[in-house]
């Protein structure tokens, strides 16, 4: 079978594997098809982290004998038996002469080992179809795998000039309809939303998914003083006890507040502090990974943007360019320490987009 076909089959691998964005974490998104004479006679997709292999579930919901067929995925299986499954075993048993794998699994107990049991079983192994995509596709997973931190995406909206809010920190309407709808599909495939004490005190937000279909992320804020007030929308609608506060170790002695917390449902993470008196970002950003939070939408403010920035943690920037200009407002980030031109951080545009009236512009380091 030629690239160009296993490469279109690989491609369908991908989009049945986005309908469990949103769904799956902390397990990666995969597709898998079964095909036979050209033609496809099963196909599967993980919709839960608890289901069993996309591989099993082709094979199970085959219309025919999988006897002979080709066995396509986007993710290179489970390697592992457990009590309920041994997919490899299973794979073999089942007598698919063939399997397409887009790439390979990153965790290291997996990396390769599903393909080198296949391929001792005597069946035929492709690897690194659409390898790129395939990635990118499972990029909070891979991420996870290996630097055991979750995948952070700054997300901003500005004005042509380069502001977030007006001067007294109004930020309501920034961008457009089609815009605030798309940030809430974004909330809805993160495991998690982020923002600072001051975005809250300003903006009062419930970083929740609205105005689309989806499930409600993690909301997290970054309240080193321990000041957030219970009147905010993020303690009143707490009620799938889904809000988490991150704050200084130093709070760990006001028992009276944290037990007004904690009985609003409020789960609360504590953070040494950096020189500057800022939370240890990393530190913070490891204890999440720990809970299988693997992906972190950063909302803001200006500084926290800054913090990330500045420490190197944001795998990708999202700016929402507004077609407006303000003159005097608050700036996307404060300062960085950078005096010169020469010393800018540079980034590289991935992608453009029109969203409504407004551009979204992906950025990634250089």
């Amino acid at each position: 079978m030629s690239k160009l076909l296993d490469e279109s089959y690989i491609q369908i691998t991908l989009e049945l594997a986005k309908k469990g964005k949103g769904k799956v974490s902390p397990t990666p998104l995969v597709g898998t098809l079964l095909v036979k004479n050209d033609k496809i006679i099963g196909a599967a997709y993980r919709s839960s982290p608890d289901e069993i292999s996309t591989e099993l579930l082709a094979i199970k919901n085959s219309k025919e004998n999988p006897d002979g067929a080709t066995l396509y995925t986007n993710l290179e299986p489970c390697s592992l038996s457990t009590d309920k499954q041994d997919c490899i075993e299973s794979i073999i048993k089942s007598k698919i002469k063939k399997i397409v794998i887009g790439t390979l699994n990153p965790q290291p107990e997996h990396n390769g080992q599903a393909v080198k049991k296949f391929r001792k079983a005597g069946l035929e192994v492709k690897t690194g179809l659409l390898e790129k995509e395939c990635i990118d596709i499972n990029k909070f997973y891979f991420k996870y795998c290996t630097k055991s931190l979750p995948y952070v995406t700054l997300k901003m909206a500005i004005t042509i000039d380069g502001k977030i809010a007006d001067s007294s920190g109004n930020s309501k309407w920034l961008t457009s309809v089609e815009s605030r709808s798309l940030v809430h599909e974004l909330r809805s495939e993160y495991d998690a939303v982020m923002v600072g004490f001051n975005s809250v005190k300003i903006d009062n937000p419930e970083l929740t998914v609205r105005l689309v279909e989806g499930r409600n992320p993690k909301r997290i804020i970054l309240d080193t003083n321990l000041q957030l007030s219970l009147n905010s929308n993020l303690v009143k609608k707490n009620s799938d006890k889904n809000f988490i506060i991150i704050t200084s170790t130093k709070n760990k002695n006001r028992k009276r507040k944290i037990n007004t917390y904690l009985k609003k449902g409020i789960e609360i993470i504590f953070v040494p502090e950096e020189r500057n008196g800022k939370i240890d970002l990393l530190k913070a950003l490891s204890i999440l990974a720990e809970r299988k939070i693997i992906s972190v939408l950063v909302e803001g403010g200006s500084k926290v943007f800054s913090s990330f920035i500045k420490q190197k943690l944001e795998d990708e920037i999202l700016i929402f360019l507004s077609p407006k200009i303000l003159g005097n407002g608050l700036p996307l980030c404060s300062n960085l320490g950078i005096k010169s031109l020469s010393k800018a951080i540079n980034y590289s545009i991935k992608d453009v987009d029109k969203i409504g009236d407004d551009a979204l512009i992906k950025f990634v380091r250089r």
